[in-house]
């Protein structure tokens, strides 16, 4: 009996189409990712046990570095709340008599973290995003307990906030001296603010821990 001779089919795989669908997702991803933006100077934060992540929206964010200038960044949940930023940067031109134009106080609305005294405000949201980003600023005063530029930041962000919840968040350097640090608790203070959240650069928890055994507990 003769024998049946299968025909033999190639195994290649036409791979235009999974080319597609790896440009379609890869342009996806470049379009709907938000990369994060510069930071104004580098702080390194101090380490802790905490796993619990802060919410950085509807918040204000005052930041220390190493040498102690202070910086301020108001930040909002939606982009509709933007007129909450323009409510606190008209809040500040009013109460320091800045004469900032429409221009500068919509720059400060452009997620703008100000590190300068109200003498060099107006300055520097005169500057294009990418000169503001080269500029070293000198930082907010806050140490001279007569001048303490913070708390009226602080005041004026509060007010712009009414009717939303408002987290307060301080980021400082580990190698950030006191009085820094004292200044701007005195800001919080002077404006009813005694709870606050400290930023930190999380560890894991040592095994055989008390916090260990409680978290291992949860997982279970």
């Amino acid at each position: 009996m003769p024998s049946v001779k299968i025909p033999k089919k190639s195994t290649a795989t036409d791979m235009t189409p999974f080319v597609d669908v790896a440009f379609l997702i890869l342009s996806f991803f470049m379009l709907a990712t938000k990369f994060k933006p510069p930071e104004p100077v580098e702080i390194t934060t101090p380490r802790s046990v905490s796993s619990d992540k802060l919410k950085e929206q509807d918040a204000l964010l005052i930041e220390m570095d190493k040498n102690g200038r202070v910086y301020f960044t108001v930040n909002v949940q939606k982009s509709a709340d933007e007129g909450i930023k323009k409510s606190v940067i008209e809040g500040i031109n009013k109460a320091r008599n800045l004469g900032l134009t429409q221009s500068e106080m919509n720059s400060f609305a452009k997620n703008t973290t100000v590190g300068v005294p109200f003498t060099g405000l107006k300055s520097l949201l005169a500057m294009s995003d990418e000169d503001r980003l080269k500029v070293k600023q000198p930082g907010i005063p806050v140490t001279d307990t007569l001048n303490n530029e913070l708390t009226t930041w602080v005041a004026t962000a509060v007010s712009a906030f009414q009717g939303h919840k408002l987290n307060y968040m301080i980021k400082g350097d580990n190698a950030a001296k006191y009085p820094s640090f004292k200044g701007i608790i005195d800001a919080l203070r002077k404006n009813d603010i005694n709870k606050y959240q400290l930023i930190t650069d999380p560890e894991g928890v040592p095994a055989g821990t008390d916090l260990y055994k409680i978290q291992e507990a949860k997982r279970k």
